[in-house]
This record gives C-alpha cells, sequence and structure tokens, in this order.
C-alpha cells in the first residue's frame, strides 16, 4: 500500500521527468485540438516557471517517486475584473497509473494554499470544453464554468 502523497516545490532536478509530463499533457489534448502543430511542441517554459517568484510549480511525491505536477501563476487580471490578480492554474498532470487516487485534488489544495499566501482570491484555469474528465475532476475539485471561448477558423 502507498504511503501519503507528499506535495513540494519542484526544482530545476525535476525538468527532465516534468518534460516527460507535458509530453503526456499535449498528448491527451491533442484529441481535443486539431489546431495543434505537430510535434515537438512544448506548452510551457517550466524552468522559468520554477524560478519565478509569481510562480509556483508543484509536484506530488508518492513513496519517493514523483506521480503529479501543476502550477500556479500570479497572473493580472482584466481591468474591468473586481480584483486585480489572480492565480492560473497550469500543467496539471497525474500519471495514468496514478489517476482517481484524489491527487488532482491534493495538488489544487497546495496551490490555492499558495495562492492564498500571495494574497490571491481566485483560481482560474482553463479546460477544453470536450475534455469531460478533466472538467469532471476539476469540478469535483470546486471550479464552475466561467466563459467558453469559441473559434472560428476561416481556413478550414
Amino acid at each position: 500500500m502507498a504511503g501519503a502523497p507528499i506535495v513540494r516545490s519542484a526544482t530545476r532536478e525535476d525538468l527532465p521527468l516534468l518534460k516527460e509530463f507535458e509530453q503526456g499533457i499535449i498528448t491527451a489534448e491533442r484529441p481535443y485540438d486539431h489546431t495543434l502543430k505537430p510535434d515537438p511542441i512544448s506548452y510551457y517554459d517550466i524552468g522559468e516557471l520554477i524560478d519565478s517568484d509569481e510562480a509556483e510549480v508543484a509536484v506530488v511525491e508518492l513513496d519517493g517517486e514523483v506521480v503529479a505536477s501543476g502550477y500556479a501563476h500570479k497572473q493580472r487580471s482584466k481591468h474591468y475584473i473586481r480584483h486585480e490578480w489572480h492565480a492560473f492554474l497550469g500543467f496539471m498532470f497525474v500519471r495514468p497509473d496514478y489517476r482517481g487516487r484524489g491527487l488532482n485534488k491534493v495538488l489544487i489544495d497546495y496551490l490555492t494554499g499558495w495562492a492564498k499566501a500571495n494574497g490571491l482570491s481566485e483560481l482560474r484555469l482553463t479546460v477544453y470544453s470536450t475534455n469531460e474528465p478533466a472538467i469532471r475532476a476539476y469540478e469535483k475539485a470546486g471550479f464552475a464554468p466561467y466563459i467558453t471561448e469559441m473559434r472560428l477558423n476561416l481556413d478550414e
């Protein structure tokens, strides 16, 4: 039986594995977005996020093995929104063989603590509207749909 999950700040030493996690995210999201460029692509500069005072990259360990990741990044809210800043969550990944164990919630709770400690009162994230498993996981963690971004590609 696995021990309790441990959440910690990611370090530069975690970078090779975190780059693998990023490719796992891209592979999982490809079916939801046919506009993605062919591989290799990258969504994030994970090293820059690790080094930033405006972000927290976190990993979850089980029995000494890193099995999940995510970040919270301080972002300026739209000028017409009541709060000036919010925490944007991204890079949310749980290795497939560790899903269904509540690790996403553990990670979100940790990042929520970081946001609160940095004076941020709102969390935001984006998810593909057809990615129902991810939407369910975020709703289970307390998120609710907010704005739907729509697109029309004139070249298709």
